[in-house]
């Protein structure tokens, strides 16, 4: 008779257990995608045929306080590592986001808001050597994002060690370049007061500085900005956005042409998308990189003389059926890399699957 109820008993507490496994087990998607593209590229000889794909790994799950959490790791062609996140939404207290390596954080998340068809300005397949805002987000790092009051989400991000590789749990590592931390701010507001017509508007801005550590020589601590607009209204999306970088980079070069005497980027970006339906889209994209200052005094009455610009166009069209995207654009680059001989005119078409 005891063996009977220490037998259900068992059973019992077993059936419970798994009852609640079953509530707080998480769940785990794979989506993918392959890109095959056609680039014809006035300056490059060769196979112009390039194929992509990528694999990614998502996984959430919830509290017992009702927290949510979520992971996500990226893979890209033949399966190398890209990027990975692990995220804790804490319902009214905001969110916590770890991040290695795929640029989602810091002002690196608004270094292009330009609406667009298919790709930014600068990203279909002419090397045109614009410099992005970046901020902390190439190392590791921990950001906090606050719940949208009124419109506006404020995000404050740290990595402790700027330049540093990305490193596994409980592993460390040491930055032997000239950086120490880094630190990012950002706000993102939709100021549509009520009114149906201003919920297309939406402001954006952001800062960020990397320390420089007293040991390194002719460098001081680095600045980057980045502030921008975009408005939709119905089918049509229009964006303008300013971004800076002053390098801290100071090698005591005599005045030059040469890249390394500058040390202070300007970026000036526009864009326009319209949707024609609900399957075709086209756009227009403009950006215009500047490079002054010289990392010395000396060349200070030279900087007009040598300022230079790089202007880069591309128009583009996407038509999505179902899983599958056709995608073309046509653009162009004046002074590619700040070289005033280097100007090139691009066409690329692509095949774009998602699974």
């Amino acid at each position: 008779m005891n063996n009977k109820i220490i037998k259900v008993g068992c059973s019992a507490l077993c059936g419970s257990l798994a009852t609640i496994a079953s509530v707080h087990a998480g769940d785990m998607t794979v989506t993918g995608s392959a890109d095959a593209t056609w680039v014809s590229n006035n300056a490059v000889a060769g196979n112009p045929i390039g194929i992509n794909s990528a694999l990614t790994f998502k996984g959430s799950g919830e509290l017992d306080n009702g927290w949510t959490f979520g992971y996500t790791i990226a893979n890209l062609d033949a399966s190398a590592f890209s990027s990975a996140a692990v995220g804790l939404t804490m319902g009214g207290l905001g969110t916590i986001n770890l991040n290695q390596g795929d640029s989602g954080n810091g002002i690196a998340a608004y270094d292009d808001k330009m609406p667009t068809a298919w790709e930014e300005a600068w990203g279909t397949g002419l090397s045109t050597g614009v410099r992005l805002a970046v901020g902390g987000s190439a190392s590791t790092n921990i950001q906090y994002t606050t719940p949208t009051v009124m419109g506006t989400t404020f995000a404050i991000m740290h990595s402790p060690s700027y330049g540093v590789a990305d490193t596994g749990d409980k592993a460390t590592a040491n930055n032997n370049t000239h950086w120490d931390n880094a630190t990012d701010v950002t706000l993102n507001v939709n100021p549509s007061f009520g009114f149906e017509t201003l919920s297309g508007l939406n402001l954006f801005a952001g800062a960020s500085q990397i320390i420089s550590h007293g040991g390194a020589a002719n460098v001081s601590d680095k600045y980057e900005a980045v502030g921008g607009v975009t408005y939709s209204l119905g089918p049509i999306s229009l964006g303008y956005q300013v971004s800076g970088d002053y390098t801290g980079i100071d090698d005591g070069l005599e005045a030059s042409s040469d890249a390394s005497d500058y040390n202070v980027y300007k970026n000036m970006a526009f864009g326009v998308a319209f949707n024609v339906s609900d399957s075709l889209s086209l756009s227009y994209g403009k950006w215009e990189a500047r490079k002054s200052g010289y990392t010395n005094t000396e060349g200070t009455n030279q900087i007009e003389e040598n300022l230079r610009t790089v202007f880069v166009d591309s128009i583009q069209a996407a038509y999505t059926m179902g899983g599958a995207t056709i995608r073309i654009a046509s653009s162009s680059v004046e002074n590619a890399g700040w070289d005033t001989s280097a100007d090139n005119e691009a066409t690329t078409v692509s095949l774009g699957l998602a699974f």
